[in-house]
């Protein structure tokens, strides 16, 4: 198990409008790490978007990650999928019952606030058509304005379903934190893994729009120019203007100027 100086955070997706980074560690640990380090936890819709940019064979899609998103189980109400987990703001209790092999309990006020931003789960859901991700109501909670093209992105990568891995509610509610699995995993939902005190990824992101720590060097714009009045030049030319080569081929381009169009951005060329 890594110690606290052998931990360290590692930077494998660099300015596509977001930067992210990954920590193996405890969750409470990793939490912190990246925290502190100016990272956000990563999102499922962030992390969906991110793998849509970076393409299947890169390390985000290869690898599972916790995300901020996590799974209620309640025993009279039934499992939810929350972006309001409260591990999230008790990661040192919820880590340490974990290491303790027990759930992470939880009273009303933690219940009424998870529930406040959730989706039900159906009874006895196992899997979701990647083709149905647009209208499916837990994979557009999940993903927001992302759903269509990550559903369409996981269709080519040979993906037919996306699985969701839960289980069984007890006597008293509980939470779970949401692992979201790699492309080899067929990118699963999981609600099943009591393993926060495990070295496992925790995946950060912080904003690479704006300021100096992140404008191209030599560059006379930066993407708060580019961005403003949310009109955006294509983005190949984005990335050139601003002094970022593109990795990216040209489907995969096409694909993140529909998803910036879906989300109110005007598509121009100079």
């Amino acid at each position: 198990m890594a110690t606290a100086t052998q931990t360290q955070i590692k930077i494998d997706v660099k300015p596509s409008g977001l930067y992210s980074a990954y920590v193996e560690a405890p969750f409470d640990r990793a939490k912190e790490i990246l925290e502190d380090a100016g990272y956000r936890i990563i999102s499922l819709e962030e992390n969906a978007l991110l793998r849509i940019q970076q393409g299947k064979d890169s390390n985000i899609s290869r690898n599972g990650n916790w995300t901020r998103e996590g799974f209620i189980y309640h025993p009279e109400k039934g499992i939810y999928l929350t972006k309001n987990s409260p591990i999230m703001l008790n990661p040192t209790e919820a880590t340490q019952a974990h290491r303790e092999n027990r759930e992470f309990y939880l009273n009303d006020e933690q219940i009424e606030s998870a529930l406040a931003n959730s989706v039900k789960l159906p009874k006895n859901v196992k899997t979701i058509p990647t083709k149905r991700f647009s209208d499916d109501t837990i994979t557009v909670f999940a993903f927001g304005n992302t759903a269509k093209h990550y559903g369409e992105f996981l269709t080519e990568a040979g993906i037919k379903e996306m699985p969701v891995y839960l289980v069984n509610t007890e006597e008293k509610p509980f939470a779970r934190q949401l692992w979201f699995g790699n492309l080899g995993s067929w990118s699963e939902l999981g609600g099943y893994d009591r393993g926060l005190g495990y070295d496992y990824w925790m995946r950060g992101v912080c904003d690479a729009i704006g300021g100096a720590s992140i404008t191209a060097e030599g560059s006379s714009q930066n993407f708060d120019d580019i961005l403003q009045n949310k009109t955006l030049v294509d983005v190949e030319t984005l990335l050139k203007t601003t002094g970022y080569t593109s990795d990216y081929a040209p489907s995969q381009i096409k694909k993140l100027q529909n998803i910036l169009e879906e989300q109110g951005y005007l598509i121009v060329k100079r």
